[in-house]
């Protein structure tokens, strides 16, 4: 690995003076600065920015904290992040908690040690008390507390728009998967099922889950059938279930959509690819993710925050687990 003593050797100056250049800090002379620009590129040198960050008590690193990387939805938001840092000349540090609160609570205090300027939080715990001691600008995403700004889209039209498309399209046993009860999007998309259903006439029932994990949906989709084998529409808690549900489905003779219908959340690349493909209810993810890191760069630059709490629309994209017309 080129060090920095490797750029001042090259071009005949002080680590000092590389250093200036590098953090553009103290006065150095056009000549010798195009010779210190010249060994950086001829040696391919990149700055370590955690050390530098150090020296300076100051960074340009973003800590962004998700709660399951294997589910495609967060890498959406985690590049609409990465995209807008970038062009402001910030840097991400990613951590992944896997659900469990104490590699979250771990990952924020590596973030602190490690002098990050602000924090993105898409994970399941943002109640803890941890997210109240930090000083640190943060924007939670696709989560939402009374506590800290946050980026999220309308989860209670999502859930209505789901409801209200099975019951147009003929479903009248419909189940709705509740996604976990701690997470107040899914709490919101529940809700507006709920109101939906309630004023309709049509029997609904309701599973309980506890997170979105690829692990657990298949499960999920079986104890779906075996509870409610009469089930002629499903409103799942993400598209990972509800591809889950098509797989159940099918294995049991079901035909879809005649005999079922099935409606995901989120619209990952892979509801395009099942079969058949699932009908579902967009997020806009990647550009949540851009609109939580523009809100935390504002705030990182003490500018005026003129919203700080940012409800997304959300959309209805018809496949092929949905009847037409």
């Amino acid at each position: 690995m080129v060090t920095i003593r490797d750029v001042a050797k090259k071009a005949g100056v002080s680590v000092a003076t590389v250093s200036r250049v590098l953090n553009d800090n103290g006065y150095v002379g056009a000549d010798t600065r195009k010779k210190v620009m010249k060994a950086i590129e001829e040696l391919n040198y990149s700055p370590n920015e955690v050390a530098r960050s150090l020296y300076k008590r100051e960074s340009r690193l973003i800590g962004l904290l998700l709660p399951d990387i294997t589910n495609p939805f967060f890498p959406q938001l985690a590049r609409g992040v990465e995209d807008e840092l970038s062009e402001s000349g910030f840097r991400l540090l990613l951590g992944n908690s896997d659900e469990h609160v104490q590699k979250e609570m771990d990952y924020i205090q590596t973030f602190i040690q490690n002098n990050v300027v602000g924090i993105i939080s898409a994970t399941n715990h943002v109640d803890y008390h941890i997210y109240n001691e930090v000083k640190t600008p943060l924007v939670l995403l696709d989560r939402t507390t009374d506590n800290h700004p946050a980026v999220y889209a309308d989860g209670r039209e999502g859930g209505r728009l789901a409801a209200r498309t099975l019951i147009e399209k003929g479903s009248r046993k419909i189940t709705i998967l509740k996604g976990p009860a701690h997470i107040k999007p899914a709490r919101d998309r529940f809700q507006g099922a709920i109101e939906e259903l309630s004023q309709a006439e049509v029997d609904f029932s309701v599973l309980s889950t506890t997170s979105y994990s690829f692990e657990e949906a298949l499960g999920w989709a079986k104890e779906l059938f075996e509870q409610f084998p009469d089930t002629d529409g499903v409103i799942a808690s993400n598209d990972i279930v509800g591809i889950a549900a098509i797989h159940e489905a099918l294995k049991r003779g079901k035909r879809i959509p005649e005999e079922v219908q099935i409606i995901g959340y989120d619209d990952i690349p892979q509801s395009r690819l099942s079969y058949p493909t699932l009908t579902t209810i967009r997020q806009p993810a990647y550009e949540m993710g851009r609109e939580a890191a523009r809100l935390l760069i504002t705030m990182i630059r003490k500018e005026t925050v003129t919203q700080s709490t940012i409800q997304m629309p959300v959309e209805l994209i018809e496949r092929d687990t949905t009847r037409k017309g």
